[in-house]
């Protein structure tokens, strides 16, 4: 192992996460009342409020109610650039609302709270990823969209999930060798899916590392009848299990396409609010993990999502300022724009 390596194994294996507390649960009346302050807010500030598929359901619901949009990081972004509002309200985590202010410099956009982050972008600290990229230059560096803006500017190409594999498949096809970042259970699963030339950053996703085979399999077994969906961020052996591996939208569409009644569900449990209301008629259960309760770190529901409540939107709206508003340096954003719009340019031409 080079010193690299080492620097990388000692960073993901010594990460403290410091979960935050859920927001306190509103009363029915405090909650109509917040509902009833943000849509107020959303008119006078022209904001549009858009939110990530694992946020809380009632989150989901304003949005969708208020002419937000419910969607994926990308889509997210694209959103709110297309959209006339001058100022955008990300409900998600940070990195989402970095790449929104790539794409729209011009808007404001705010957060709920600055300190949603993500396992994935706290695991791959900009110094470290870049000394990792240094060692390879003869390497197309591909990084995942859950990074920040500076491991973004240090990337020859941004992915999400949905369109991970067919970018990889194309690099490969042109004789490119690809250095991965930062979640390995997706880089192993596109190394496997294309056989590209890999090496990974060893990051991971404390809401999809949790789910564990044997309770999967138990699980299975008290619902034969289920088809199991599965996010490519889980380990391998997860993924082995499933009837769909994709993307939360891919998955979301697998819930309304396959004809199963019954799905067992590897992912945030958040995304049930959006697979539920397109399938109705179907049920939906959470995959398990290493544990339940206190005794699991995410228990199928990223905490960090879970700090997107009611009373921070109605607080990043009424009041802006540094715990809310999303900065990018102009120049680093210049330079994340260039492997987004890589990515962007590829799925406009594919």
């Amino acid at each position: 192992m080079n010193i690299t390596e080492e620097i990388q194994a000692r960073v993901i294996d010594n990460l403290d996460y410091a979960f935050p507390a859920k927001p306190k649960p509103l009363s029915e009346p405090e909650r109509a009342a917040y509902i009833a302050r943000i849509e107020q807010l959303l008119k006078e500030k022209n904001a549009v409020l858009v939110a990530h598929y694992y946020t809380d359901p009632e989150i989901q619901a304003l949005a969708e109610a208020t002419g937000g949009c419910v969607s994926d990081s990308l889509e997210m972004a694209r959103f709110g650039a297309n959209h006339e509002a001058d100022t955008l309200i990300v409900a998600g985590v940070k990195f989402m609302g970095e790449t929104a202010k790539i794409l729209t410099p011009n808007k404001t956009v705010l957060m709920p709270t600055l300190e949603a982050t993500c396992s994935l972008d706290i695991g791959c600290p900009i110094e470290e990823f870049s000394a990792f990229c240094d060692e390879h230059p003869d390497r197309t560096v591909v990084v995942y969209a859950n990074t920040s803006a500076a491991v973004k500017a240090r990337a020859d190409w941004v992915v999400t999930s949905s369109i991970a594999l067919d970018i990889v498949d194309h690099l490969d096809a042109n004789g490119e060798k690809i250095l991965w970042g930062p979640d390995k259970h997706l880089g192993n699963y596109i190394q496997k899916q294309t056989g590209a030339d890999m090496i990974m950053w060893q990051g991971a996703c404390v809401v999809h590392d949790e789910f564990k085979t044997k309770a999967l399999e138990d699980l299975k077994r008290v619902y034969p009848e289920a088809a199991i969906l599965v996010h490519p961020e889980s380990p391998a052996q997860v993924v082995e299990m499933a009837d769909a591996v994709g993307s939360t939208s891919q998955l979301i569409k697998a819930s309304q396409e396959l004809p199963n009644e019954t799905f067992i569900v590897a992912t945030d449990r958040g995304i049930f609010y959006k697979m539920q209301q397109l399938s109705p008629e179907k049920h939906f259960i959470e995959a398990p993990t290493a544990g339940s309760g206190a005794t699991c770190r995410s228990c199928a529901h990223c905490p960090w999502m879970a700090m997107n409540g009611l009373v921070a939107i109605a607080e990043a709206l009424e009041h802006g300022g540094a715990s809310h508003e999303i900065h990018v340096d102009p120049q680093l954003a210049e330079r994340a724009m260039k492997p987004l719009q890589r990515m962007l340019n590829f799925k406009k031409n594919s």
